[in-house]
Parts: C-alpha cells; sequence; structure tokens
C-alpha cells in the first residue's frame, strides 16, 4: 500500500512545477477577497468578510493551473495600527517568495473611491516602482451582463475606469462576485500568463522581496536544525522497515513533506518580522509615554508621571499587537487590541476644571 508521504510527494510535484503565485491587493471593501475566492475556486473567505488583520495564503487552481493566492491587510484599512500594518506588509511579502507572478489589483466596479485612484502610488512605495509593469486590474461585478459588454463599458464610457487601468499599463479584468460562476477562469489566468510572458516569463522580485527570502531561508535552516533529532530518528526508523528504491521514496517524500512544514511556519515567523515586531514595541513605547504625559500634565508633576508610565504601557501593547498574532499563528487568529482612553481623559480634564 503506498504511503501517504509518496502521495503528498506525487501530487507536490504536479503542483510546484507549474505554480503561479499572485498577489491580491485591495483598498477597501470585500472585492480583493471576493477575487480570492474567483480565482480558487473555493470559498477561502466568506462573503461578509471586507478586511482582514492578517496576511494568509491559500493555493488551489485557476484554469486548471495550481497557484499560490496571498491576501493582506486592506492597504487604506485604519482599524489596524501603523507598526501592524508594516509587518503584515512583510509577512505577505514572505508568504509569496521569491516574488509574485502577478499583482491584481481588486476593485468593485460600482464604487471606485478616491482612495482607488490613488493606489498605483501606494503600491510603488510598499513594493517598488517597478511593480505596477507586474500589476492587472480586477473589476468586481454584479448582474446579467457579459464580460464584453463590461469590458466595453470600461474601455469606451466611463472616463475615471480608463484612467484608472491606464495607469496599470490598461491591463484589466472584469469578474463576477459570485465565484461559484467559473465560466471565465480561463479568460483570468490567459491574461495573467500573457502579461508574466510579457515580462520574461518570470517573477516580480525587489530588495525587499530578496531580504524577505533571506530570513525565511535563514528560519527554515533553524527549524530544521531544531528537528535535526527528530528527523533522523525517523529516518532510522524508515530504515528497519525498506529497502533500496521504496527507502529512497520513502525519505523523499518525507523529507519534502517536513521541508513543506518548516517553510510554512519561517514565512509566518521569522527574524524580518520579529524585528518588525520590536519597532512597532518601542515606537508604541515612545509615543504613548509622551501622550500619556501629556494628558496627566492636568494633574500636576506627580500626574505626568503616573499617566506617563500608563500612557507608555498602553502605547507599548498598542505597537505589539502583532505579538499576539505570532502567538496565535497556528490557528491564524489575530485578535485587535482595541485600548481607549478617551473617556478616562474627558472625565479627568473636567473634574481638574471644576476644581479650579
Amino acid at each position: 500500500k503506498e504511503h501517504i508521504w509518496v502521495r503528498w510527494i506525487k501530487r507536490r510535484k504536479v503542483r510546484s512545477a507549474k505554480e503561479l503565485r499572485l498577489m491580491v491587493v485591495g483598498s477597501s471593501g470585500p472585492s480583493q477577497f471576493q477575487l480570492t475566492n474567483a480565482i480558487l475556486g473555493k470559498e477561502a473567505f466568506s462573503k461578509d468578510v471586507t478586511s482582514i488583520s492578517a496576511s494568509m495564503k491559500n493555493k488551489g487552481q485557476l484554469g486548471g493551473r495550481p497557484v499560490a493566492v496571498v491576501n493582506g491587510p486592506n492597504i487604506y484599512d485604519k482599524d489596524i495600527s501603523h507598526p501592524k500594518r508594516e509587518m503584515e506588509l512583510r509577512r505577505s511579502k514572505c508568504l509569496c517568495i521569491p516574488g509574485p507572478h502577478a499583482f491584481l489589483i481588486a476593485f468593485d466596479l460600482e464604487n471606485i473611491s478616491l482612495n482607488d485612484m490613488k493606489t498605483p502610488k501606494l503600491l510603488k512605495k510598499r513594493f517598488g516602482a517597478n511593480c505596477l509593469k507586474h500589476c492587472m486590474v480586477l473589476f468586481a461585478y454584479e448582474g446579467d451582463l457579459d464580460g464584453a459588454a463590461l469590458e466595453n463599458r470600461v474601455k469606451k464610457t466611463d472616463w475615471y475606469l480608463r484612467e484608472l487601468i491606464e495607469k496599470y499599463g490598461g491591463r484589466f479584468h472584469v469578474f463576477k462576485k459570485n465565484w461559484r460562476g467559473r465560466c471565465q477562469e480561463k479568460e483570468l489566468l490567459r491574461k495573467i500568463e500573457v502579461m508574466v510572458a510579457s515580462l520574461g516569463g518570470g517573477h516580480f522580485s525587489s530588495r525587499t522581496f530578496q531580504k524577505a527570502e533571506d530570513s525565511v531561508r535563514k528560519e527554515e535552516r533553524r527549524l530544521r536544525k531544531k528537528r535535526s533529532e527528530e528527523i533522523e530518528r525517523t529516518w532510522n526508523e524508515m530504515e528497519q522497515q525498506y529497502i533500496a528504491k521504496d527507502l529512497r521514496l520513502q525519505k523523499d517524500a518525507y523529507n519534502a513533506c517536513i521541508g513543506a512544514e518548516i517553510q510554512a511556519k519561517a514565512e509566518l515567523d521569522n527574524g524580518w518580522l520579529r524585528t518588525s515586531l520590536v519597532r512597532g514595541l518601542g515606537t508604541g513605547l515612545v509615543v504613548g509615554a509622551v501622550m500619556g504625559a501629556l494628558f496627566g500634565a492636568i494633574e500636576g508633576p506627580g500626574g505626568m508621571v503616573l499617566y506617563g508610565f500608563i500612557g507608555g504601557a498602553v502605547g507599548a501593547s498598542a505597537g505589539g499587537t502583532a505579538q499576539v498574532a505570532i502567538k496565535h499563528m497556528e490557528n491564524r487568529v489575530y485578535p485587535p487590541v482595541r485600548l481607549n482612553f478617551n473617556s478616562i481623559f474627558i472625565n479627568r480634564f473636567f473634574a481638574a476644571s471644576r476644581s479650579c
């Protein structure tokens, strides 16, 4: 009977040989998550999801070709702190190493905002000036209009849509929000493959993507060393059960399985991400302490010390939201930290005013 490791490695060889890495980006609303569902042909995200606080990677097939789709928090999301957003930007790059073949920028066809028009500038800032060459605009729509009619509308009727796609080299595609309708998947795949081929067939890379890959590989080596005894023990057990070709096959399958597991962990947590976390803690501590001291000034010198201490603790907590993410990465649970001292400040202010 064929071992589960052997079946796994056979599937992996077919998948990894042709896998297309796609980074899906959105500025607001559910469009990027609807697009991910449409690409994968499954409900990776529920229809109620409009934003996520942690970068995620899902795998599936598009038009028969294996794909890995990476989603990060909405690029204009104001519900997460700046340090957390920066760490998740780094994490999304780690999940997509050595770099995406394409950036897919998702918009709602009926709800284009001013932020959407500014997206190219932000993408260049976050991924590098040359990333726009690897971008394609994806418009989500509902209704019964066919693709040709919608494309005609984009090209000839709505000037703001033309202006938007021109910033991405004129590359765009329209897709139905109902991901269960798979009739357009081959056309989307064709457009992506044409774009990739026009750029030489490779993936996008930059200094930060290289840094992400180096950090992931370093973490992989650390994790592999940590599990070396376990791996060697398993090899010894295999040598007692198998011989010759069967032994090699079992070892190859086991090594590939362990390698994939280690890589997945290294993509979610590595030195580059931990550096971002420490920077967030430091920034939160300083800002929180300053703000706390300002609020405490109302109470006098003693209040400055007290509120400075409290503000520093709160700031460090807010700046370190990512620590919670790392602790819960196995479950992909990232509970937000929501600490609001407005009411305390207001009460203290008016109490101080009345006592004067």
